[in-house]
């Protein structure tokens, strides 16, 4: 996937925080805030924002999806761009929301004109702000994980793993099922949930596989799912301590960089 670059380095962005961050890891959009921040970025937060509409549309409910999509379209008026702390969000908003609106010239337009706006969080700090990260923290090893919508539509794997290369201290260990899915997949994960347990088990045999000491991942849906499995694991098998923590990598480079929250 060919890099895109930003009309010129924006000092203005709108945040598009996903339901997932918001009702679940809302500490990891407010630390991909602070990052955004600190880089010298505005960031608006358009307080009516709600869903993308992904899991209605790829649990085959288009018509209800398109609803969803409809109430986002006005948030952004102003030409900046839109950054998502979530590869899968933002592939949905990016390359599906314009065929939501084919026989709506209108809407269409408007859709297509946000669709040219949406970056993935790394996507934007790599390939628009240029952001070069100074590591502040001693030698640790991590693993990295991208959801599988997420490298196939936005190609974040590529640029979460240029973030952490960017890390002196920071060794990022390879896993052998890298490009396969967690078995989130939305509401995949509780329409088939003895193949989506099936998947996260081989998912997080291969983490811990590595000898990372966490997790790190640009998805906070399949952070739910990997870290919610490790720590069920870890209960069945009596261990009181996290056999595999982890974090959004907002809240990584937040904090190998000196930030403070």
């Amino acid at each position: 996937m060919e890099p895109r670059q930003a009309p010129g380095r924006p000092t203005d962005v709108y945040f598009f925080a996903t339901c997932v961050i918001d009702q679940f890891y809302p500490e990891a959009g407010l630390d991909a805030i602070r990052l955004l921040e600190r880089e010298g970025v505005t960031v608006h937060f358009p307080a009516d924002q709600t869903c993308c509409g992904q899991p209605a549309y790829t649990s085959g409910f288009h018509a209800e999806a398109r609803q969803v999509a409809r109430r986002q379209l006005d948030l952004f008026p102003e030409p900046w761009p839109v950054v998502v702390p979530s590869g899968s969000c933002a592939g949905m908003m990016k390359h599906h929301y314009p065929s939501f609106f084919a026989g709506e010239p209108e809407a269409r337009k408007q859709a297509e004109a946000l669709s040219g706006r949406i970056y993935e969080f790394t996507e934007f700090l790599v390939h628009v702000l240029g952001y070069e990260p100074k590591d502040a923290s001693g030698p640790t090893k991590v693993v990295l994980h991208t959801s599988c919508s997420a490298r196939r539509e936005m190609g974040a794997h590529v640029t979460g793993r240029a973030l952490l290369d960017k890390l002196d201290g920071v060794t990022v260990a390879q896993q052998d099922h890298e490009a396969e899915c967690c078995g989130f997949g939305g509401t995949f994960a509780l329409r088939h949930p003895e193949i989506s347990a099936a998947m996260v088990r081989d998912k997080v045999a291969a983490l811990k596989a590595t000898g990372a000491e966490k997790v790190v991942s640009a998805d906070c849906g399949c952070l739910m799912n990997i870290l919610g499995h490790a720590a069920w694991q870890d209960r069945q098998e009596g261990r009181r301590q996290l056999s595999l923590p982890g974090e959004h990598i907002a809240s990584f480079l937040l904090k190998r960089t000196g930030g403070s929250r």
